[in-house]
């Protein structure tokens, strides 16, 4: 078995791909602010509490490890655009040249389907451009960037563009959504509600990334979304329907609602960046076919499936929850802006 490494261990991702890899056998490491969890500490998983922006604690990460996955990032509404770009393009940068001083085997990188911006053609594949929208695009496209460069002096390196993902215990925005299901408020759609738009279950992901570690690969770049995906308005009205709600999918105009919470983006008590809210009300899904033949992956669940999972998860764990400043994905957030629309719905 193999020595893994993990960036982010402590989030959403990082604690779904610690338990598959416990569970096939590997030893795990993981760097996070945050100490790790209980149950992975308990199973022997080795937690380094620091920052990946700190050469000695990247280079602590990665000696001896055959395979590290970096998906620690700052996310796209947590603090400035400065921030944002020190931890994701300073902090990869210091992760590889860790990985490549240790000479790790494979360095897996978590991007985001977010380098595409808001394209035009669908389904989008690997070779489209990339055209950033707001500094966690632009972040990103920098650190795919790095991982070219580390690759052209040795390093070998997978990256792997996920739609949204979610989950059991994948709070965040998705919370909010939730909150207001169960309470049977009215579930506003940026737009119509008839454009599709893809999803991923972490589960999913996490099988992509582990088979990204373990397969020879003739391309190094892989988007990875969900098979089976419905219009927006159908996707939510399953997660009604399964919670037994009262809730009405309700329309708004798409460029009114996306000025208002540009305003309240910049005011930074928006629930949503610049990313999500301008491609809301269009179509977005990604071509998997490259990862499907490549990477011998196959998406098991739907967008409906998977909203279901991470509803009746919240479900059943909402009552210890504590709201957060929207640092991870883990806890719900401070509902901010959204509080009085909540009333009025």
């Amino acid at each position: 078995m193999a020595l893994w490494a993990i960036t982010g261990g402590s989030g959403f991702l990082g604690l779904h791909l610690a338990r598959r890899l416990l569970a096939d056998g590997h030893d795990v490491r993981t760097l996070d602010l945050e100490p790790l969890d209980p149950e992975l500490v308990a199973a022997g998983v080795q937690g380094i509490v620091g920052d990946i922006r700190d050469a000695a604690a990247a280079e602590r990460l990665s000696r001896g490890v055959d395979v590290l996955v970096h998906s620690a990032a700052a996310l796209p509404i947590q603090g400035s655009d400065a921030t944002i770009r020190s931890v994701n393009v300073d902090g990869t940068a210091t992760v590889l040249a860790a990985a490549t001083a240790n000479v790790v085997r494979r360095v897996l990188f978590i991007s985001s389907t977010a380098v595409y911006g808001v394209p035009r053609v669908h389904p989008i594949g690997e070779d489209a451009p990339l055209v950033p929208v707001g500094s966690y695009g632009r972040s990103k496209i920098e650190a795919e960037e790095l991982c070219r460069q580390f690759g052209a002096r040795g390093l070998e390196h997978v990256i792997i563009r996920p739609k949204t993902f979610i989950g059991a215990e994948r709070l965040g925005v998705f919370e909010i959504l939730f909150d207001w299901i169960r309470e049977g408020r009215r579930i506003y759609t940026i737009g119509s509600g008839r454009n599709r738009y893809q999803l991923l279950a972490v589960e999913d992901l996490v099988d992509a990334t582990v088979r990204a570690a373990e397969r020879p690969v003739a391309r190094n770049v892989f988007n990875v979304g969900a098979k089976e995906f419905a219009t927006v308005r159908e996707d939510l009205q399953a997660l009604i329907d399964h919670a037994g709600s009262t809730s009405r999918v309700t329309p708004v105009p798409a460029r009114p609602v996306q000025a208002i919470l540009r305003a309240l983006e910049l005011l930074r008590v928006s629930p949503l960046a610049e990313w999500h809210y301008k491609t809301a009300d269009k179509d977005s899904f990604v071509a998997i076919e490259r990862a499907e033949a490549e990477l011998d992956w196959s998406p098991r669940f739907s967008n409906a499936e998977t909203l279901i999972a991470a509803y009746d998860w919240y479900e059943a764990n909402r009552g210890g929850l504590t709201r957060g400043p929207g640092l991870t994905h883990r806890v719900p957030w401070n509902q901010r802006a959204l509080g009085l629309v909540k009333r009025l719905s």
